[in-house]
């Protein structure tokens, strides 16, 4: 019974790896400007960025996936559900980004800011330079742990509509009434997820070792 809904799981499958592809660069792009912002010494910039941070992580991502979907067509911005649900997932993981790069920032040493400021390096060439290449040492293996939150927040696509993985499995569970195995075959296709992005992680944490 299963092998009659492998095409539309398989479909499910591959737009929950097509969400997760393209809502963590953009969570990783959004949370790099706005740790940058927060350790910025132009107070406006960090107070936004402080703003963003806390209205986000205190919010929930249904709310802001809700906001987005009914909420872009009201300004005259229509976009398909599909890139509605990326915004949503980039804007809310990308506040968890931005305090782990920033916690990353935070653990380089010191002295080797006051070096390239004493050489007369511009804040923008400090970060890029000295700090972010060290900080991203300490951020390997969080960063890895919020694309593994942003493959399993993407399930929320089945309650906005989005035909991912949790949508189609759920789907099957209403046509076959088989709740065990549908969901059993999602939480296979999540720990698949899982536990590549874990291997790529350790190899990089490795690498990274390495090169110290």
């Amino acid at each position: 019974m299963l092998s009659g809904h492998a095409g539309e799981i398989l479909g499910g499958f591959t737009t929950t790896l097509l969400l997760t592809a393209c809502a963590f660069p953009l969570a990783l792009v959004l949370g790099c400007l706005v740790a940058i912002c927060r350790i910025s010494p132009v107070r406006p910039l960090r107070v936004a960025g402080r703003l963003y941070v806390d209205l986000v992580r205190n919010s929930p991502l249904l709310l802001i996936a809700v906001l987005l979907i009914f909420g872009l067509p009201d300004a005259g911005v229509l976009i398909p559900l599909f890139w509605c649900l990326v915004l949503a997932l980039g804007i809310y993981f990308g506040a968890y980004v931005c305090e782990t790069v920033r916690s990353g920032i935070r653990a380089v040493d010191r002295g080797q800011v006051e070096a390239a400021r004493a050489i007369g390096l511009p804040f923008r060439r400090v970060v890029l330079d000295v700090l972010l290449p060290q900080a991203f040492r300490a951020m390997v293996q969080p960063l890895g742990t919020i694309l593994i939150n942003v493959a399993l927040g993407s399930a929320l696509g089945a309650a906005v509509g989005v035909d991912e993985l949790t949508l189609e499995t759920r789907s099957f569970n209403l046509e076959t009434a088989e709740p065990i195995l549908a969901f059993a075959v999602a939480a296979c296709g999540y720990l698949v997820i899982n536990l590549a992005v874990s291997g790529v992680v350790r190899l990089i944490e490795r690498k990274v070792r390495v090169l110290r």
